[in-house]
């Protein structure tokens, strides 16, 4: 598949800032029993099962997403830059649906004293409507994120 462009419509910025220190937050991201409890749950109903997860540049990962009502996605992608605690990229992939295809995932981890500001870029969605749905998606993640660092 032809690498798609980047456009204002098929990009979604979020910025969120978490009163945890960077480190924190960046374990959130590569720590298998912290990434179960927030990635994909978009809900607290939402269910994710981590069957692949191996953070390194060229490294896999390979989730099982259960939405409340039984459906089960499953999201892939490969690790293409990893700088502790500072940054991750990572390809994105929803398996079993090509309209979707493979988006560029940009994750940057900026100190502020205790606590850390996560700007997420995604982008080369194929439409305006999945980059909508994916923001509401990592808005409810960053909820439950917020609630795993509150901990």
């Amino acid at each position: 598949m032809a690498e798609r462009s980047t456009s204002p419509e098929t990009t979604l910025q979020i910025r969120r800032t978490f009163a945890a220190p960077r480190q924190k937050v960046f374990e959130a991201w590569t720590e298998a029993e912290k990434l179960t409890r927030w990635l994909c749950r978009v809900t607290e109903q939402h269910s994710t099962k981590l069957l692949e997860l191996d953070v390194r540049v060229g490294g896999r990962y390979r989730l099982e997403v259960t939405t409340p009502e039984g459906d089960h996605m499953l999201l892939s992608g490969t690790y293409l830059e990893v700088k502790a605690p500072d940054r991750l990229v990572l390809t994105w992939q929803w398996e079993g649906d090509p309209d979707f295809g493979e988006t560029l995932l940009t994750l940057d981890f900026l100190a502020h004293g205790n606590s850390t500001e996560l700007v997420l870029t995604h982008e080369r969605f194929p439409n305006s409507q999945w980059r909508d749905r994916h923001a509401v998606g990592w808005n409810g993640c960053f909820d439950r994120l917020d609630e795993l660092l509150q901990s």
